[in-house]
């Protein structure tokens, strides 16, 4: 009995830390949840007004017989895929699901390039078959700069390839995020009808320059999409791990004073045994 009440004890205690250190990862969670969803409601604005720029220059384009690679195509076969997954664990099915999209959109395109973000995507991906043009590790607060140097790399690859595409989680709400395959380049850009434009400076010009400018916004607002889910998917996963903890210590301490009491019983009926012993001697 003893040896069940020890063994009761400390598994108590280890579910006591595991609480505590649960607690904390969905406290952190959360301020990170507050903070990214600040930049990324800021960083949404631009790419979606650029590509309505966009998509009215192209069609000024085509009605002047100009045809852009960033728009049109550069007439090349293959894929490229941007991969954005998380450096860290312990955020529920978040890793397990952009790295499973990824794989889907691999298997139906075999001729693909990677450019991999996170840990996770890059430990996955590493042994597989497919090449790696680059990889990058430890963005957990992106900014302007690391959307630079990735849509440096996103540009340099489909010079090699026909399309590049990107499997990324999109936040859609604190406990809803869903993971999402879309292209990059050639941009994606609805139909508007051809309207007269006055430009300057040149029309090709500046659809390359707009065109790059908005991919960069479009690369931050992924890189923030991303790691806003990736926070709040651990922040969930931490608070079911905090509930698990809780009625697990509600069902062990039940365990453990039925235990004891069961101790006492015997002890006392020991006690009361020895008692009635000696008064029978005596």
């Amino acid at each position: 009995m003893a040896k069940k009440l020890r063994q009761l004890r400390r598994r108590i205690r280890n579910i006591q830390h595991i609480r505590q250190i649960a607690k904390a990862m969905y406290t952190i969670a959360s301020t990170q949840v507050i903070q990214r969803k600040k930049e990324l409601l800021s960083a949404r604005a631009f790419p979606a007004e650029a590509g309505r720029v966009l998509a009215e220059l192209r069609a000024w384009a085509r009605a002047n017989f100009l045809a852009h690679p960033l728009l049109e195509g550069n007439g090349l076969s293959g894929h490229g895929l941007l991969v954005v997954n998380a450096d860290r664990g312990l955020c529920g099915r978040y890793v397990a699901e952009v790295n499973q999209a990824a794989l889907r959109f691999l298997e139906a395109h075999p001729q693909t390039k990677l450019i991999l973000v996170g840990e996770k995507a890059i430990r996955f991906f590493a042994p597989a078959r497919w090449p790696i043009a680059a990889t990058h590790r430890r963005l957990e607060r992106p900014r302007l700069p690391h959307a630079q140097a990735l849509a440096h790399e996103v540009l340099a690859l489909y010079r090699e390839v026909g399309e590049v595409h990107v499997v990324y989680t999109e936040f859609r709400g604190e406990l809803i995020q869903r993971v999402r395959t879309e292209r990059l380049l050639p941009i994606p850009l609805p139909e508007r009808p051809a309207r007269e434009h006055l430009v300057e400076p040149a029309l090709a010009i500046l659809v390359e320059e707009l065109g790059k400018t908005w991919l960069l916004g479009r690369l931050y607002q992924i890189l923030l999409e991303a790691k806003t889910a990736e926070h709040a998917a651990r922040r969930q996963a931490m608070k079911t791990a905090t509930d698990n903890a809780d009625e697990m210590l509600e069902k062990l301490t039940i365990q453990y004073n039925k235990a004891r009491q069961q101790s006492i019983t015997l002890e006392l009926m020991d006690i009361m045994g020895g008692a009635e012993a000696i008064r029978e001697e005596l």
